[in-house]
């Protein structure tokens, strides 16, 4: 089997329909340029709503498939052992047990999709996150990928769980509340790690924790995630403690979704400003 497998290399069949996340960042249309004028927090009072949670459900299916070949390929891509550029193997059983979960959340997420009237390749799929998995390095993995991006997943599956509670939808509330414990699971393991595998090298450390700010903020999407009471998808503080975050880090998040939302009003304005020249 091959390691470090390209993400252009990944098996997907017709249905799927990547977009390169340049793409979206870059596209005016997208949820990145387009938040202040379409997007608010996801209720089902939104006129959109049905629409908003299936796009939701949908991205969340496709990463669950992403998170499943990102920790597969860390127990495959790397040597077993405590060098740099090995992995120990109790990391790999982590990654194993989470490849466990994954697999898991892949069945649910396809029979609640099926629930919400969603059909797989309805929605495009992002590739960053398997993207963020290929790192050469372990520790930059375990960052980008189980503290950047599944703690984004905390995030998620909160404001799904509590869309499910609020639209009167039982199984939508469990199915996410389910694998929202996991989610906790799988951040905490990647911060358990990263302080392990880091503990005598400081300058590793914060080359991971700013690999771990550049893909929070690329996933803020322009404010799509934030902690105002409006953002379509809300910081779920509580449960990024329960996973290993202090406050600092969690105040840095939030503050980093803060710029990302400024940085996305200046493209809008500039765009704005151009259709009107």
């Amino acid at each position: 089997m091959r390691k470090s497998l390209p993400v252009e290399d990944l098996a997907r069949d017709e249905r799927f329909v990547r977009v390169p996340i340049t793409d979206r960042m870059n596209d005016p249309r997208s949820v990145t340029n387009t938040r202040m004028r379409t997007q608010a927090k996801l209720t089902p009072k939104r006129p959109d709503a049905s629409d908003a949670a299936r796009s939701l459900m949908h991205g969340i299916f496709v990463g669950e498939i992403q998170a499943l070949e990102g920790a597969g390929r860390t127990c495959w891509d790397f040597e077993t052992g405590d060098g740099r550029d090995e992995a120990p193997f109790a990391l790999k059983l982590d990654m194993a047990r989470q490849c466990w979960d994954e697999a898991r959340h892949c069945e649910i997420s396809v029979k609640l999709s099926d629930w919400m009237g969603t059909e797989i390749g309805e929605f495009s799929e992002g590739t960053f996150l398997y993207e963020a998995a290929c790192n050469p390095d372990p520790v930059l993995r375990l960052t980008g990928v189980n503290r950047a991006l599944e703690g984004l997943a905390i995030d998620v599956f909160n404001t799904m769980r509590d869309f499910g509670d609020a639209a009167g939808d039982p199984v939508l509330e469990f199915c996410e509340d389910w694998m929202l414990a996991d989610e906790v699971t799988h951040v905490k393991m990647g911060s358990d790690w990263l302080r392990r595998l880091t503990a005598d090298d400081p300058e590793r450390r914060k080359n991971a924790l700013e690999f771990q700010r550049v893909v929070d903020k690329l996933f803020s999407l322009g404010g799509f995630r934030g902690e105002d009471d409006e953002s379509p998808v809300k910081l779920a503080r509580r449960f990024r403690e329960l996973a290993g975050f202090g406050d600092d880090e969690i105040d840095e998040i939030a503050e980093v979704a803060h710029e990302a939302l400024r940085e996305a009003q200046a493209r809008r304005d500039a765009l704005a400003a151009d259709a009107a020249s």
